[in-house]
């Protein structure tokens, strides 16, 4: 061996001549391990987390349908947490699969077959059999006003009746309930997001992310926005490598689509949009922000078209309403900082709303003056504008920190993987026998039209790395 690592090929050396010297051959390439692997205690004590908190539900709350999703998530997330602590070989998988069946599966099937609707699934059904009767999604003001209480309310925006089209269909049974489809589109949406944010463990980190409370119990209710954070999520993804006009058309896309749904969504467009200025510049950013505004109003005008030569409907139930403005109010009165104020009186409503748009403001100067140079600082941008907002929100609910909480697990989850990681999967280097030029002219062509769907459905790693002598 030399100096320089080089092998000597053994012999004895013969006068004149130098010994033989063979490169060094390279040490064969670590499998990626990007993303949160938690160990056995740390994933127990999550589920000890998650088994107080459905207990509280299941103690405290006081509909009937919370009630029943905590009965049956406290259970299985306990036994989720007892199996990763105590089976060391297996215990991680079957823990994943308890908590999805004790905390999604099994509550949102018995609530959609056994429970009357809930007042989200009810709100969601109704909008879609509206918009095929009536070409809009919405009730009017006149129809409103001989309404008593909020449920002839639609506070979500036109292309949300997509969840309700199976029932308004004269589809019955499980499959007629807008909870199966807001699950799976959930569900399949995060397994996208993160294969291509280069996370091995793609399917393994999304059950763990959708069996959490913070999704699950949504889900359960019929609540909207875990598919909304999902799309977030995979836009972060699609804008997390090297510049790809293919995958930011993509993103735009998919931003567009949660905008087009629920105004909750519509703080990410700016936030990506300034981070598609710093990393692609500013004609790409319009192009960007054109092409998700674009999809919003397509999609707006395909699910209300009646609803666009009567816009005060719509003003009425997406703006009006959800800001505790109606004669009706909404049920979404958390005691927070926003609300609280609200309560006060007229002018203590008029200053939360004056409080939220500052911060909304705050959140805009601060992606003037400092843009987010990455997809990991706008997840972080977007999370911390997204808590300012709906703490200082006049009607809000405490079930909205989805979003910024759903954010940060996004992070950590997505923590090991590369900004490049689309470029270098699975592999960091050419095959044996080509030259490393060939294999980087050859890279750009999985930016083509099918090149990321060939990326994300690569085959998947182990989420948890197998131990010496385990099964």
């Amino acid at each position: 061996m030399t100096a320089t690592g080089a092998r000597v090929r053994p012999g004895p050396l013969r006068s004149g001549r130098l010994p033989l010297v063979l490169p060094r051959r390279p040490a064969p390439a670590q499998p990626r391990t990007a993303g949160l692997v938690p160990g056995p205690r740390a994933l127990a004590v999550w589920y000890a987390l998650f088994t107080v908190y459905a207990g509280i539900v299941a103690i405290v709350s006081s509909a009937s349908y919370e009630r029943i999703w905590g009965n049956w998530a406290v259970g299985s997330y306990a036994a989720a947490g007892a199996l990763a602590f105590w089976w060391r070989s297996h215990g991680r998988d079957a823990a994943l699969l308890v908590s999805l069946a004790g905390a999604l599966v099994a509550p949102l099937c018995w609530l959609s077959v056994r429970s009357a609707p809930t007042p989200d699934a009810l709100v969601v059904s109704r909008s879609a059999v509206l918009l095929l009767r009536h070409g809009t999604p919405y009730l009017s003001p006149a129809q409103l006003a001989h309404l008593p209480g909020h449920l002839g309310y639609n506070p979500y925006l036109p292309a949300m009746a997509l969840f309700g089209m199976p029932k308004a269909l004269g589809i019955t049974g499980l499959a007629a309930d807008p909870r199966p489809w807001l699950a799976a589109t959930t569900l399949i949406l995060l397994v996208l997001a993160f294969r291509i944010a280069g996370q091995p463990n793609a399917l393994r980190c999304s059950v763990l992310g959708i069996a959490t409370p913070i999704v699950a119990f949504p889900l359960a209710l019929a609540i909207t926005d875990p598919p909304m954070l999902a799309l977030v999520c995979l836009a972060l993804a699609l804008l997390s490598g090297a510049p790809r006009t293919a995958w930011a058309w993509i993103a735009a896309i998919a931003i567009g689509v949660a905008c087009a749904m629920k105004y909750t969504a519509w703080p990410a467009l700016p936030v990506l949009a300034a981070l598609v200025a710093v990393r692609d510049g500013a004609r790409a950013a319009v192009r960007f922000a054109v092409a998700a505004a674009g999809t919003t109003l397509v999609l707006v005008a395909a699910f209300a078209p009646a609803a666009l030569g009567t816009p005060g409907t719509l003003f009425q139930n997406t703006v009006l309403y959800p800001l505790a403005l109606t004669h009706a109010q909404t049920p979404a009165a958390s005691p927070l900082p926003g609300h609280l104020l609200a309560t006060t009186g007229h002018a203590g409503h008029l200053a939360a709303v004056g409080l939220m748009l500052a911060a909304g403001l705050a959140v805009a100067v601060s992606l003037v003056v400092r843009p987010p140079a990455d997809s990991r600082a706008a997840a972080w941008r977007l999370a911390i504008g997204l808590t300012a907002l709906f703490a200082l929100s006049p009607a809000a609910r405490f079930g909205y920190f989805a979003y910024p909480l759903g954010l940060w697990g996004w992070l950590a989850l997505t923590s090991g993987a590369s900004r490049a990681g689309r470029e270098s999967m699975p592999d960091s280097g050419p095959p044996p026998g080509e030259p490393a030029g060939q294999a980087a002219t050859a890279a750009p062509s999985d930016d083509s039209a099918g090149g990321w769907l060939r990326r994300i459905t690569r085959p998947q790693a182990s989420l948890w790395p197998r131990r010496r002598g385990s099964a």
